[in-house]
């Protein structure tokens, strides 16, 4: 089996898991997910969740955001940890946005990547959940599985090198809704540090080289 063949087996057997998989970030507007993106570095997607449905409230336009006065900005983002730096380039990125995009979330990662705390994480999924463009989420499920699957050596912990394999391995339609159903197993079943693999349906241990090297 070739990686693009193997690429679409494992999106195929985690569509039939987890049918209605979808962004575990609660956002209604794109400049949310753009907020919201940044405030989950280290930190979890619920927590960013509650931390947020306050921030709206109070905040609930993006000139709100980026006029806030920045020391009451990092006490509403506080429990998100590095609250400061968060802060700063929450506030920056809110006002470029506004200033030069309109208000519009560009449509292409490299003018995302101009945004403050935005890396190629981030713009892909804003790229993917706001404007269905395809594109690879490396977070750290999908790291994890990634590797524990044999798509690349499990010691392989760069981003930027698992986007790029995991790209060619899975088909342009299923990358994004893939990255979200990894987030889903790897919550799931196939956790750090180890995975539960006497959990694992029989469609993924199929296609996976952690289990049948440990069997």
């Amino acid at each position: 089996m070739t990686q693009t063949e193997k690429g679409r087996e494992v999106a195929l057997a985690l569509r039939e898991i987890y049918p209605d998989s979808a962004c575990s970030l609660e956002w209604r507007e794109p400049w949310h997910l753009l907020i919201m993106g940044r405030l989950s570095a280290q930190c979890t997607d619920a927590r960013v969740n509650i931390v947020c449905r306050d921030l709206f409230r109070e905040l609930p336009t993006l000139s709100a955001v980026a006029d806030c006065d920045i020391h009451r900005l990092e006490e509403l983002i506080r429990p998100c940890g590095l609250y400061r730096t968060k802060a700063a380039s929450v506030k920056e990125a809110c006002r470029m946005l506004r200033d030069e995009y309109g208000g519009v979330l560009p449509r292409t990662a490299e003018e995302l990547l101009r945004f403050p705390g935005v890396g190629r994480k981030i713009a892909n999924l804003l790229l993917g959940d706001v404007y269905g463009i395809p594109g690879i989420v490396a977070d750290t499920h999908c790291i994890r599985i990634g590797g524990r699957l044999g798509f690349y050596p499990e010691e392989l912990r760069d981003p930027h090198k698992v986007e790029k394999i995991l790209t060619s391995a899975i088909p342009a339609e299923y990358q994004t809704e893939t990255c979200h159903r990894f987030v889903d197993f790897g919550r799931d079943v196939c956790r750090a540090p180890r995975p539960h693999c006497g959990e694992c349906p029989a469609s993924v241990r199929a296609l996976c080289r952690h289990y049948e090297e440990n069997l």
